[in-house]
């Protein structure tokens, strides 16, 4: 069995999708229906344009989420498709990019939710009021209880349980920089803070849920062809009402991926694509499952192994 599985935020580089634009009319078609979709000229900024305006979070989802398909739609013209996978994730944003691939929201659509996405999360929280650090070297059990126990009348939470050794926190700057002091005494290998804008994935981004639950009502979401598994239930989900429910529940909620990826495996997953930019999900997988192979598929070359 195999599963599709969609890059989150920090995967984006200048230039990424370029070679497949290049050498799949298919591919730099999707970027071209983004262009239009946001009507602006993203693919000028991912190809040329500089790393921070890129990484501002109202252009990196929409990004990574057209790479993504650029490669999705390269796979499809040399003969794969959507039902060569049993399942299909994504980490954050790239749950959006998972349930375009399977065909349960259209691409213009998904640019456009995105797009209010990055900008309803950037502006939920004033720059500088909040951060996010990876602790590397302790369970998700333990970060999550010593975060709340010293957060006092401030938020800081798990954000992402992204693998057996790496929890990501994030809340109140002063609430996260005290949790990650607390962590390292508690055994913690590293306690990094994260070069992030907003405190992703913690109630502090209710608002922008509010944004996305409005926009979401208004979007036509399909059954998917295969399953998606959902961050923040680690779960199969196939009804449209309930992947609308979850979206809107993932800008608040634990990205679970470190369970998504064990139930994948648990039930019978044994090969996980990771299709897009970069290469983070295919560390994490090989950390939570380490029988599964792992490919990657974000270049021509790539593709041309798939054949092989």
């Amino acid at each position: 069995m195999r599963a599709f599985v969609f890059p989150g935020q920090g995967a984006q580089t200048v230039g990424m999708g370029r070679e497949l634009a290049e050498a799949y009319p298919a591919a730099r078609d999707v970027f071209e229906q983004v262009d239009e979709a946001l009507d602006e000229k993203l693919s000028a900024l991912i190809w040329d344009g500089d790393i921070e305006t890129l990484t501002l979070t109202q252009n990196a989802q929409p990004a990574l989420m057209a790479t993504s398909m650029a490669a999705f739609r390269a796979m499809e013209a040399e003969g794969f498709n959507i039902l060569d996978a049993n399942f299909v994730a994504g980490h954050s944003l790239g749950e959006y990019s998972a349930l375009c691939a399977a065909g349960a929201l259209s691409l213009e659509d998904t640019a456009r939710l995105l797009r209010l996405r990055g900008q309803a999360m950037q502006e939920a929280v004033p720059v500088g009021q909040g951060a996010m650090a990876a602790i590397l070297g302790l369970d998700f059990e333990t970060v999550d209880r010593i975060a709340r126990e010293v957060a006092g009348d401030e938020v800081v939470q798990a954000a992402n349980d992204n693998d057996p050794s790496q929890v990501v926190i994030s809340g109140h700057r002063e609430a996260v920089e005290r949790a990650a002091e607390a962590l390292k005494a508690a055994g913690a290998k590293r306690a990094m803070m994260l070069p992030v804008s907003a405190p992703f994935h913690s109630v502090l981004m209710q608002p922008a849920a509010a944004v996305m639950a409005d926009a979401l009502a208004g979007v036509d979401i399909q059954p998917p062809a295969v399953p998606l598994i959902a961050n923040v239930r680690a779960e199969a989900v196939i009804e449209p009402g309930a992947i609308r429910r979850l979206l809107v529940e993932q800008v608040t909620g634990t990205v679970r991926w470190r369970e998504s990826i064990a139930n994948m495996a648990g039930a019978g997953v044994v090969e996980f694509w990771e299709i897009g930019a970069g290469k983070a999900l295919s560390g994490m997988i090989r950390r939570i499952t380490k029988e599964a192979t792992v490919r990657n598929v974000g270049a021509p070359a790539d593709i041309a192994a798939l054949k092989g």
